[in-house]
């Protein structure tokens, strides 16, 4: 028949629930206080209110209470004041009887309504030395045979005092005796054992009896002591005690062994006959009760077997001393130490059960997303029930507890496929037994790939050198990029980024194969022309969306010797054949010609060296290798040829080497050596000026025109077809000289520059200088045209040079710039105002 439930239980029942959630919303802190034991009753010990931060007003209203766990009420609060005081005196040896650890404490809850509040205190009783050290027995009686060996050992009941810490037993003390002493020594959990030794033989005859007193100290302050009463009795003729096989044994039991298993054999021999011979066994006062009652110790026999039931978790270690007694008139006795060790029964593995595993997953997972879901288990009870479940270390996942005994396998990590495509999981379960048994299950977690990688080039910057006059589509280099991606996010397509460079495409000088990355060269590269290319090669993958990247390719054209020096200067008009005229006067060393040229290759391969090829007499002129100049090495005797043949060569310093050779004819002459002196050199320039004024006058009027007109058809073609000029590179200039000329170098960065020194230098001996364009017209040669050497030279040979020379200019003339023009028009005004 049902119960039936009344308005008045409803309401209790309602009651108990509100008290009960109060209950979980309350403070489980622990207040900590320290009281010393024997305290006068009425003694304060704390004001409860103020720790606890109560108002001291409202406790009794609130009516706060003090309750003690597992203990009678030592304690209580005062509700007026809040202070926690001693109702009765503590006695710490009452309270706390076991001496297993030091600490002693009073466990209370503090309970206040209005609402709950509940707070756990802990007053730990601090020990004080009120107990003296006691003896089980006042008296101990020992019988010892005269023929007892020096140095013999024999156990004495032990002192105990119920203190601790330092107030507990420290040591003993023996009378004054010249035959016995003792020796201390410490058990387990801290107790204190005195063993007596004999020092010297001992003789019944002279003394049968030996009274001592044995005194146990403690260490408290002061110290407290007891004693006992140990009397000796000295026994005749059985001078041979039973000895066991060890004097310290060890033995492993199971809990949960049979009564009356066997737990070891004890076996101890007597060297004396008959009566003196027979040994029995019994456990000494060392051994505990505990250790009594648990195991059976059969007297005859020596066996010790199980007598109560073994628990590992309640007892997991025995010390027992067993001594072994003959039956002589005066029995004597050995002794052995057994430790008995329980190990405790763990019989049942863990199980370990995968509910839920999830594979593959997208290495982009997100964090903390479920991958499994595992549950344990144990038949077995205590830690041995105890489980604990585990994955291999460094891995990307940790496990959750979700609910008892229930797991959730997360990810705590990014994942990354391409460093390692999948995991093999080892779930392990352990249990806490002893030893521990455990269980496992590996699962294999798979990832998918996604285009998560860029294109990674080898290098980040590729440079290329290539030589010059390559065959058209030859290969340069293989600019392959990595994708460590998977299937359709692994294949890469290459491709130049376009950039124009002087109005001509990238795509239009370099080929790149989209599949593989090789490069290939479209054109054949002229190092004279273009030196160097930077443009960028970008590799995209085939994953959506793509991911791309770029390198960057530096293209340099390797110069080759292939261009032949050119002799720029002295000037050939026809030919390759030069004729000049010195005077048979020329002093020693003085500058009879000067050779130069230029090579358009690269520093390396355009250096130049002079040397002569061929010479009529080689005693008469020098070449210097490196700036070309010829000077005379002596002065010209009447022996010398009146015509003189120079064959200079011109080498340069690449492999193989090229060269070009200039043929020089001299003509020695009778001058009269005033003509050529400083002292009448502006009279001899007025006087040739003056022969040729009307030459120069029509001269430069054409050279003005031509001018104008060049400079008028210059403007319509740029206005029409405007080009991105480049910058020549600078040039090697040369220069033609008569006679004494006294340019010393030939190379200047600017051409500009060296046109006006070259003028400056030339104009001052009476000739006309003008520029000449190179063969391929990408520099200029300077030559000077005497305005007269005293030979018949008409101006329509003049005028025709200057109109030839000038011609050919305009063909270069976009390579001008308005200072060369407004240069030459100021040169040719400042002709006219001196002629």
């Amino acid at each position: 028949m049902s119960p039936v439930v009344t308005k008045t239980s409803l309401r209790r029942y309602v009651a108990l629930f509100l008290l009960f959630t109060s209950v979980r919303n309350a403070s489980t802190s622990v207040t900590h206080y320290s009281i010393s034991e024997e305290m006068k009753e009425g003694s304060v010990v704390a004001n409860l209110a103020t720790d606890l931060g109560l108002d001291i007003t409202t406790l009794t209203k609130r009516k706060m209470r003090v309750d003690i766990i597992a203990n009678k009420k030592y304690l209580d609060v005062n509700k007026e004041t809040g202070e926690l005081y001693v109702l009765e005196k503590i006695d710490r040896e009452h309270i706390c009887t076991t001496k297993s650890s030091s600490s002693c404490y009073l466990r209370l809850e503090v309970t206040l309504d209005n609402p709950v509040r509940i707070f756990n205190i802990e007053v730990e009783i601090v020990d004080m030395n009120d107990n003296a050290p006691q003896f089980r027995r006042d008296v101990i009686h020992l019988d010892i045979s005269e023929a007892t060996q020096k140095g013999e050992r024999f156990s004495l009941s032990n002192a105990v005092d119920r203190d601790v810490g330092t107030n507990a037993l420290k040591t003993y003390h023996l009378s004054e005796s010249e035959y016995f002493s003792i020796e201390v020594q410490s058990g387990r959990e801290g107790s204190k054992f005195a063993d007596l030794i004999l020092k010297k033989t001992l003789d019944r005859e002279k003394q049968a009896v030996h009274n001592l007193v044995l005194t146990a100290v403690d260490g408290g302050t002061p110290a407290r002591s007891g004693t006992a009463s140990v009397i000796v009795r000295v026994l005749d003729t059985n001078d041979n005690a039973p000895m066991f096989d060890k004097a310290g044994l060890t033995v492993t039991m199971l809990e949960n062994s049979p009564i009356g298993s066997l737990v070891i054999n004890l076996n101890a021999t007597d060297l004396d006959e008959g009566s003196n011979s027979d040994i029995s066994y019994s456990y000494s006062l060392y051994t505990s009760e505990k250790t009594q009652e648990t195991f059976n110790l059969n007297p005859t026999t020596g066996e010790i077997t199980v007598k109560g039931m073994l628990n590992y978790e309640d007892f997991n270690i025995y010390d027992m001393e067993v001594i072994a007694i003959d039956k002589g008139i005066n029995s004597l006795s050995g002794q052995c130490t057994i430790k008995i060790l329980v190990e405790d029964m763990n019989d049942n593995h863990p199980e370990i059960s995968i509910k839920s595993f999830q594979s593959p997953v997208s290495e982009n997972i997100e964090l903390d997303t479920v991958i499994a879901v595992v549950s344990v288990s144990d038949k077995d009870s205590g830690d041995n029930g105890q489980v604990d479940l585990h994955i291999p270390e460094n891995m990307p996942f940790k496990l959750r507890e979700s609910s008892d005994n229930y797991y959730e396998l997360v990810v705590s990590e990014p994942l990354d496929r391409e460093k390692v495509p999948e995991y093999e999981i080892t779930f392990t379960v352990t249990d806490r037994g002893s030893p521990p048994l455990s269980d496992n299950e590996t699962m294999t977690l798979e990832l998918l790939d996604v285009n998560d990688n860029v294109p990674q080039f080898s290098q980040s910057f590729y440079t290329i050198r290539v030589m010059e006059n390559n065959a058209p589509g030859s290969f340069l280099s293989s600019l392959t990029a990595f994708d460590p991606d998977l299937h359709e996010n692994q294949y890469l397509v290459y491709f130049i980024i376009e950039k124009e460079i002087a109005n001509t495409s990238m795509s239009m000088l370099f080929s790149i194969n989209p599949e593989n990355g090789n490069l290939y060269a479209l054109k054949t590269f002229d190092y004279e022309i273009e030196k160097e290319f930077l443009f960028h090669i970008e590799s995209r993958d085939s994953g959506s969306p793509p991911l791309s990247s770029n390198v960057t390719v530096h293209i340099i054209i390797v110069d080759q010797n292939d261009n032949a020096p050119v002799i720029v200067s002295p000037w050939r008009a026809h030919g390759s054949v030069v004729e000049e005229k010195i005077p048979r006067s020329t002093d020693k060393g003085s500058l009879v010609a000067k050779v130069i040229a230029l090579d358009t290759d690269s520093v390396h391969n355009s250096r130049i060296t002079y040397q002569f090829l061929q010479v009529t007499d080689a005693s008469l002129f020098s070449l210097d290798q490196y700036n070309g100049e010829i000077r005379t090495m002596r002065m010209f005797s009447y022996k010398d040829s009146r015509h003189l043949r120079l064959v200079v060569v011109a080498k340069d310093n690449g492999q193989p080497a090229l060269s070009a050779t200039v043929t020089i004819k001299l003509l020695t002459v009778e001058t009269d050596v005033k003509a050529y002196s400083d002292m009448t050199e502006m009279p001899l320039e007025y006087d040739i000026f003056s022969d040729i004024n009307l030459y120069l006058v029509i001269g430069l009027a054409s050279v003005s025109f031509l001018l104008l007109i060049t400079i008028l058809v210059t403007i319509v073609l740029k206005c029409q077809k405007p080009k991105h000029s480049k910058t020549a590179p600078p040039s090697r200039n040369s220069v033609i000289s008569e006679r004494n000329s006294t340019i010393a170098d030939s190379t200047l960065v600017s051409n500009d520059a060296y046109w006006y020194s070259l003028f400056l230098a030339e104009t001052r001996k009476g000739k006309l200088v003008v520029r000449q364009p190179v063969p391929k017209g990408s520099r200029y040669i300077v030559s000077s045209i005497p305005r007269g050497t005293g030979l018949s030279e008409t101006s329509d040979s003049a005028a025709s040079t200057l109109q030839v020379q000038l011609t050919v200019t305009i063909n270069n003339f976009p390579r001008f710039t308005l200072w060369n023009f407004f240069s030459l028009f100021i040169l040719e005004q400042v002709l006219v105002h001196v002629v």
